[in-house]
């Protein structure tokens, strides 16, 4: 039942638009889906949502976070033709824009590409660049474009409905990064109406991560938990033109050891390496440990707040990330759901947390 109820939860979540800092639509759903399952909740003025759950008994406050927003574009030009220009945010992909339908603020685009029959054998071995793609929706005029009620600063978002394959766990569509672990934290809301934990749940929700980590790092700084717990999707290896780095869909969550190897990366700690291994073996649940120079998560930001939060990444391997065809298997969400759970419920028997 759970990989059932999950599918069905992201489906529609992950349908609804939410490019970094134009999340609104997103944040109101996730609101109205928290509300009932916490003791509090609220938004502030960026677009992070905190979820408030007491356990039955004292103990640490424990921050679970995921990000509401997925990448995208924001129209920056519109010309007499009615034709819109863009610029990325987040990691957008030319190749992969070009010919795509996508959403403009609520209305149907495509992003336009030259007729084959027109193009010299140059253009057709040759990637646009952004800032010459352009979107089409179907308008013939910049004043028809303002009258639909569409601005420079909106939102541009893929237009990909979530689907499963003839192997009924694998799913595919946009925006798996991150609305999948939005659900998540839902869910982990739901299972734990009986308030059998110790201390403070707090379930944050936070916005812009695509673009710097920017949510976090004030959401972080508000909440200052004990601990933390950064949900996220992964990038994996397992096709074709991967490489030797070992991560697979279907094998369990992935805990990322070091991501990202610059100044806005995250090595993390081994008090939390211990703690998850440990609990995924008593459940004797797969998982996949990660070290990867490229790509991030909330953790790399939180982990910096104040006098320095502990926490670790759960995160989950996709197949083509940052596209509008972003692959996953429900039974790594399974899995990595029972740790979670888990690992709130035993918060007390973590032991000593001590670097030393």
């Amino acid at each position: 039942m759970f990989k059932e109820s999950f599918f069905q939860s992201l489906k529609e979540l992950a349908a609804i638009p939410g490019s970094p800092g134009r999340e609104q639509l997103v944040v109101r759903s996730l609101f109205e889906m928290m509300k009932p399952y916490a003791d509090k909740v609220e938004v502030d003025h960026m677009g992070n949502i905190y979820a408030v759950l007491e356990g039955n008994k004292p103990g640490p406050t424990i921050m679970v976070s995921a990000h509401s927003d997925e990448i995208g574009c924001m129209v920056s030009a519109i010309d007499e033709k009615g034709f819109l220009r863009m610029e990325r945010t987040g990691g957008m992909i030319e190749s992969l824009l070009v010919g795509r339908k996508v959403n403009v603020n609520g209305h149907f685009g495509v992003v336009g590409v030259k007729a084959g029959h027109l193009q010299t054998p140059e253009e057709k071995t040759k990637i646009p660049r952004i800032e010459n793609l352009y979107v089409d929706i179907g308008a013939s005029s910049r004043e028809e474009v303002l009258s639909m009620g569409i601005q420079i600063g909106d939102s541009v978002t893929y237009i990909s409905d979530l689907d499963r394959f003839s192997n009924q766990d694998l799913i595919c569509g946009k925006a798996i990064d991150n609305r999948s672990c939005c659900v998540l934290l839902v869910e982990l809301f739901k299972k734990l109406q009986d308030k059998e934990f110790s201390g403070t749940l707090v379930g944050l929700v936070a916005v812009q991560e695509e673009v710097g980590l920017r949510g976090a790092t004030t959401a972080a700084y508000k909440v200052n938990p004990d601990y933390a717990i950064v949900l996220d999707t992964i990038a994996c290896a397992d096709t074709p033109d991967g490489n030797h780095y070992p991560i697979a869909i279907g094998k369990g969550p992935v805990l990322p050891l070091m991501s990202g190897g610059g100044a806005m990366g995250n090595i993390m700690a081994p008090q939390m390496r211990e703690l998850f291994t440990r609990f995924a073996k008593q459940l004797d649940i797969p998982y996949q440990l990660s070290v990867i120079p490229m790509g991030t998560s909330d953790l790399s930001a939180v982990h910096l707040v104040k006098e320095g939060i502990l926490g670790g990444a759960l995160t989950f391997p996709r197949r083509y990330s940052h596209s509008p065809v972003e692959v996953a298997n429900l039974n790594d969400f399974e899995h990595g759901f029972l740790l979670l759970e888990t690992l709130i419920r035993k918060s007390t028997s973590w032991g000593d947390m001590s670097f030393i």
